[in-house]
């Protein structure tokens, strides 16, 4: 009788952790000695590489990425609250950490490319095609490791960590290096994969997935002819039928489980809950209120400025002056007070129901929300929205309040609870954020079932955007960026009215910016494009992380040190050839 069983497998000295389809197999036999026989272990430790995507620092908390930028904000060590404020260090937990996971997951790469070049089981194709993934895996990892430290120490498959783990002393590769490894894999990668892989195999790295991670380094690196070379052969098929589209419904691309997907996703991280699988990622636990599955967190919410750079439908940017005068004007001193006059209501001293709604019009105020570009309303919650909870073992519809004295809004009267008592007035993230029980698919907050995208279709797009603008093609750019926009009903760029002309490659450079913010908000990558873009230090330095009142509670610092994450202190105590990044000295 065929099953699903998960195992954690003891091989070559390190944990591979895997689920896949087999009808039987002998656990207890299973050891080092043994292992590298059969096809069948090889891809059990490919699994094993892969389920390092999901360990918390590397890439189970990437969507906690977007509190670096200006999209988000959060507290605590999951939402890199240090690294925000500009208090962490070289011995702050999750820098070591961070550097630990890449490292294990390329551990783990390296371990299945050796071992598979002396397996006699194998024929040459087929070792050159786990070999291949094995290098896209690992490209994955050191790319993601670059990016925030910056060159480091280069090891491939001919380091045995076993034998070797005190020798491994070798000095800092530089950044360009590094990049040419990656390339060097991931070019192999794209020579090997396939385009498309049988369903029972869905969520392995395919062609397209390399040429689009290959297409992102070039456009890291500023290879603009490169990049756009790797990102037109799956945008436009030039040698293959790759399939991509973009999903019709914007909300649905973040709410894939039990075997639901998207022609969107290129690369994602896998996850699976459920009764009896601990698979999944922490978005419930970490993006959801005490209204959520699990009673959870919100250690990560969006950013007001995010929220009020949703335009109108027409394109036009929005302003709350429209709405209210006077919202944006008045004095600082009065700012807070004015906007909860025209924000609450009161609820009922027992908290059960709304009092009275003071001097709110709550119509009007969720209007404000629901009257623009629509992914707005599918990645936040605002203020008068509701969102499917669940409390007392049962799915129960929340409503987000904004109040001024009676009780205290909690989720067994149906109100939304922030955890974190000294906000009052954040918004919260829905993208992600699981309703109800998800049909029982969700038994542990811990483990949220969704697919988390690592690159889609629409990211690919705007990058591809991005690199024709930089190559003075204008008009393609423009064409590129408008298929984003029309799958999320917003009218396209030299459409018509002069808010929605551009006609330099200054102008376009800020539409790409703002488009990435509001279509891949929550998704990790914002902290990265900033940086990229050389624009962190002035976006983020001094930054109050303002909520919807005005009032802030902390604010933002980035330093010419903040380029770069500093090289964890211990990895230099281990290493003394390892040099610490500028700054961090």
């Amino acid at each position: 009788m065929k099953k699903i069983i998960c195992l954690w497998i003891l091989a070559a000295g390190f944990i591979f952790a895997g689920c896949y389809d087999l009808d039987t197999y002998p656990e207890d036999k299973v050891n080092k000695d043994s292992f590298w026989e059969t096809e069948d272990q090889v891809h059990q430790a490919l699994m094993g590489a892969y389920s390092a995507m999901r360990e918390d620092q590397a890439f189970g908390l990437y969507f906690m990425f977007d509190n670096l930028g200006e999209t988000g904000y959060g507290y605590d060590a999951q939402a890199y609250e240090a690294a925000a404020r500009g208090t962490y260090t070289p011995r702050t937990g999750f820098v070591q950490d961070k550097w630990s996971a890449y490292y294990e997951g390329i551990k783990r790469a390296n371990e299945l490319i050796a071992n598979v070049a002396n397996m006699s089981a194998l024929d040459a194709d087929t070792k050159a095609y786990y070999t291949a993934e094995a290098k896209f895996l690992r490209a994955l990892f050191y790319f993601a490791l670059a990016d925030l430290y910056g060159g480091v120490p280069y090891y491939d498959e001919t380091t045995d960590v076993n034998s070797q783990f005190a020798d491994m002393k070798k000095p800092r590769s530089t950044l360009d290096e590094i990049r040419g490894y990656i390339l060097a894999d991931l070019t192999e990668a794209v020579a090997y994969l396939d385009v498309t892989l049988p369903a029972s195999e869905y969520g392995r790295a395919t062609k397209g997935a390399a040429y689009a991670l290959r297409g992102k380094t070039y456009l890291h690196g500023r290879q603009w002819d490169a990049a756009i070379a790797d990102f037109e052969e799956i945008v436009y098929n030039k040698s293959a039928q790759y399939g991509y589209a973009l999903q019709g419904n914007y909300a649905d691309l973040f709410k894939l489980y039990n075997g639901a997907k998207s022609k969107e996703t290129i690369f994602a991280v896998q996850n699976k809950g459920g009764a009896g699988n601990k698979l999944g990622m922490k978005l419930a636990k970490y993006l959801g209120t005490r209204s959520t599955f699990g009673s959870d967190w919100n250690n990560g919410v969006p950013a007001t400025d995010l929220v009020d750079s949703y335009e109108y439908p027409d394109g036009r940017p929005f302003d709350w002056e429209d709405i209210f005068p006077g919202y944006n004007t008045v004095d600082s001193a009065n700012m807070v007070t004015y906007r909860q006059n025209l924000l609450c209501v009161r609820l009922t001293d027992d908290g059960k129901s709304i009092a009275s709604l003071l001097n709110a019009d709550t119509a009007k105020i969720l209007d404000a929300y629901k009257n623009r570009d629509p992914r707005l309303m599918a990645s936040v919650i605002v203020p008068y929205s509701t969102y499917l909870g669940w409390n007392a073992n049962a799915p129960r519809s929340m409503m987000y309040v904004l109040t001024s004295g009676g009780g205290t809004p909690v989720e067994g009267n149906g109100f939304i609870r922030n955890n974190n008592g000294a906000w009052k007035s954040t918004y919260f993230w829905r993208k992600f954020v699981p309703e109800a029980n998800l049909g029982g698919a969700l038994t542990d907050r811990e483990h949220t079932p969704f697919e988390f995208p690592l690159i889609r279709y629409a990211d690919v797009l705007l990058m591809l955007s991005e690199a024709y603008n930089e190559a003075d093609r204008l008009t393609d750019a423009v064409t590129e960026l408008n298929k984003v926009r029309a799958r999320a009903n917003m009218p396209g760029l030299n459409s018509g009215p002069a808010w929605l002309q551009v006609s330099s490659k200054g102008e376009m450079t800020e539409r790409i910016r703002k488009e990435r913010a509001v279509e891949l908000a929550c998704e990790g990558h914002r902290f990265s494009d900033l940086r990229r873009w050389g624009i962190a230090k002035t976006v983020l330095s001094d930054r109050p992380v303002n909520q919807i009142y005005g009032d802030s509670p902390y604010t933002h610092e980035f330093t010419d040190r903040d380029w770069l994450w500093p090289i964890p202190g211990v990895e230099i105590e281990r290493n003394p050839a390892i040099k610490p990044n500028p700054g961090w000295q």
